[in-house]
């Protein structure tokens, strides 16, 4: 708390017979309910005081709870609720931090935490890290995975060239996550390859296996050999596209968002399906994730007949913006370097290449609940 906003006695204020109460937090007035302050109780006969999960059901709480009194004691806000007859204390900066009666904001979609949205000029910005100094520096490791927290990219070098070492490095913050190519993927040129990421064909920006009900969260890939001429990686931010297009129409982004595309990919003993939308919001209307791939849509069959020429004109627009050279970062990846990134947001691409030489990347995937688990862990963790 401020210096000059120090909680005070006569800043607080029952509301509606107890219903809620009004306080001052910071210099800012906030209103929090009854129900909603003894549902978020954090005293020791509420929450497990070794995983902090609730130990009571809502429907523990009397239907009729209200707050009898409340007032600040040695910086906690010290809140008695009737019928019950229980006081609990709320830390001040907590209340802050979880505060919702607040405006929403400006623009709708575009909240998130420590998203940084970015084009080819950003390509500075975007973190890269040597292994070794991740593997064996916590604070190394925080700089890399707070950078794809941020960014939904980030670059390592010095990665051992062994076959299996992609999947070491998902190692450092969570598990891999296998499917049907295995617990990592070989990325090269094969004969009647199962999928066109094994030839040496050039491949537009896309979303990794939009026909997987969840798609992984996070795609690795880690070059092990790279002497061909061309096979150039690129990245783009799916939702720098996204915000570009809605500036430019927002009702296609608004149909891109409301009607689910349709994915799918069959091979010999595998049929993957999955239908969610390109532009995907959350209830409150922010852009969560990206799912952009020309190569396993399946035909659109959701989609009202009086809207799917607007759509396709969405459609076709953020495919264009997905290509525009001003928003893509191009690089040559070489023996010992790897990159990872949010696959439900950046959309990663390769130009085409010779036959001649060779060019080898490894690939894993793995979940972003494991990435944030072990950020958070080392944020919190004193430096």
């Amino acid at each position: 708390m401020a210096d000059d906003a120090r909680p005070r006695d006569q800043d607080i204020r029952l509301l509606d017979a107890g219903a809620a109460l009004e306080v001052r937090l910071d210099g800012v007035t906030r209103r929090f309910h009854a129900i909603w302050l003894r549902d978020n109780a954090q005293d020791a006969t509420t929450r497990s005081p070794s995983n902090r999960q609730r130990l009571i059901t809502l429907t523990e709480i009397p239907a009729d709870i209200r707050i009898a009194d409340a007032r600040w004691r040695d910086g906690a806000l010290a809140v008695s609720f009737a019928p019950e007859g229980l006081s609990v204390l709320f830390d001040a900066d907590w209340l802050a931090t979880h505060a919702y009666d607040r405006a929403p904001p400006p623009t709708p979609g575009w909240t998130g935490h420590e998203v940084v949205r970015w084009a080819a000029a950003d390509a500075g910005d975007l973190v890269s890290e040597d292994y070794a100094e991740v593997r064996g520096s916590l604070a190394a490791r925080r700089r890399w995975l707070a950078a794809v927290r941020r960014h939904g990219f980030a670059r390592l070098s010095g990665v051992p060239t062994t076959s299996g070492a992609v999947c070491e490095v998902a190692g450092l913050f969570g598990h891999v996550r296998e499917t049907n190519y295995g617990r990592w993927f070989d990325v090269r040129a094969q004969v009647d390859a199962a999928n066109l990421a094994y030839t040496n064909l050039g491949l537009q920006a896309h979303t990794d296996n939009p026909y997987r009900d969840p798609a992984p969260g996070l795609q690795l890939l880690a070059c092990l050999a790279n002497s061909v001429d061309g096979g150039e990686s690129l990245v783009v931010d799916g939702f720098k596209v996204a915000e570009r297009l809605q500036a430019q129409d927002p009702e296609g982004f608004a149909l891109l968002a409301r009607h689910p595309a349709r994915f799918e990919y069959a091979a010999s003993g595998v049929r993957l399906a999955a239908k969610r939308p390109i532009l995907e919001l959350g209830s409150d209307g922010e852009l969560i994730a990206v799912r952009f791939n020309n190569r396993s849509a399946a035909p659109f069959t959701d989609i009202p007949y009086a809207e799917m020429a607007a759509y396709y004109a969405a459609y076709r627009r953020m495919a264009e913006l997905v290509e525009a050279p001003e928003l893509g970062v191009r690089f040559r990846l070489a023996p010992g370097e790897l990159f990872i990134v949010d696959n439900l947001r950046v959309l990663h691409a390769r130009t085409a290449f010779t036959g001649e030489g060779a060019r080898w990347l490894q690939g894993c995937y793995a979940d972003r609940d494991g990435l944030f688990s072990t950020l958070a862990v080392l944020e919190e963790t004193p430096r």
